[in-house]
């Protein structure tokens, strides 16, 4: 299914948003809990997505799409947040992105898996590869002792998460539509995340008026519109060609930690997330077939 100009369009905004949500997660950190911020980003999203949905006066989904919309909320909304924001607390927001990116090579693991897909060589070998560099980032942060080690970790369950959610929700949204499954997922991640609201009191009594700010700009920009036009685009391509749109996501987050930031992930780390993308590249693609190759052999 080859993707719309519209598609495409819709993916573009959701790389930049989702690579903006790295450092503004690292900016926020020093000043929120893992949970708080999670709750807090998914409560300004609902807030948001509430107010699109009675503006499209869309209801909700069909019955047919609530398991995958519940399942997607619950493991990468919630889920997924809370592990990327403590993970973020550890490693800076480039090294983060790096590894999170493991993710569309875990989401073909998982559609060979539950989908029946097979596993193809490219495949395993793609996911060795990938793994390897997430090792490479480890062993890299380990100077900086146990705790980076358990953000690269982190990260990873992050990763694992993601993953699992575009597969959850990829058959829901052959019911409802991009603004419904992103609407109810994402309040039933803040659902998820409701023990965490008593922190979330705390840390907003106590954190600047800009980490606040920061904090609502996530749930607006990187979840509510992000989220949205991932799940138009995802609608009307693969999960396979969706995830490797995020391959851009670690380039852009770097740029901008280190524009706004001042981090810059060293040359080892650097090179164990490169690992990391390259077994991903391995793992979606195809083999030529006899033909194609005929024809480049000609050439």
């Amino acid at each position: 299914m080859a993707p719309s100009r519209s598609a495409i369009a819709a993916a573009s905004v959701t790389v930049v948003l989702w690579a903006s949500a790295f450092v503004g997660i690292r900016a926020a950190a020093p000043h929120f809990h893992p949970g708080s911020l999670a709750l807090g980003r998914l409560l300004a999203g609902s807030i948001t997505l509430l107010i699109f949905l009675a503006i499209s006066r869309q209801g909700l989904p069909p019955r047919a799409a609530w398991p995958g919309i519940a399942i997607s909320g619950v493991i990468w909304f919630g889920l997924y947040m809370v592990a990327l924001n403590w993970g973020e607390e550890l490693v800076d927001a480039g090294t983060a992105a790096m590894v999170v990116n493991v993710g569309p090579a875990v989401m073909a693991l998982l559609a060979g898996w539950l989908l029946h897909e097979g596993f193809p060589p490219r495949l395993l070998a793609g996911i060795a590869v990938s793994f390897a560099g997430a090792a490479v980032v480890g062993f890299s942060m380990s100077d900086g002792g146990q705790a980076s080690v358990l953000g690269v970790l982190l990260c990873l369950v992050a990763a694992i998460t993601y993953a699992g959610g575009v597969v959850a929700q990829k058959p829901a949204l052959k019911h409802a539509s991009a603004l419904q499954a992103t609407t109810f997922g994402c309040l039933i991640g803040a659902i998820a995340c409701l023990p965490f609201a008593g922190r979330l009191v705390t840390d907003v009594a106590a954190a600047p008026l800009s980490a606040t700010l920061n904090v609502i700009y996530l749930g607006v920009f990187p979840t509510a519109i992000a989220f949205t036009t991932w799940a138009y685009a995802l609608a009307r391509t693969t999960a396979g060609k969706m995830g490797s749109t995020t391959y851009a996501v670690p380039v852009v987050v770097i740029v901008l930690s280190w524009l706004l930031l001042g981090e810059v992930p060293g040359l080892l780390t650097l090179a164990g997330g490169a690992l990391c993308l390259a077994g991903v590249a391995v793992s979606r693609s195809r083999p030529l077939r006899r033909r194609e190759r005929l024809e480049n052999s000609v050439r």
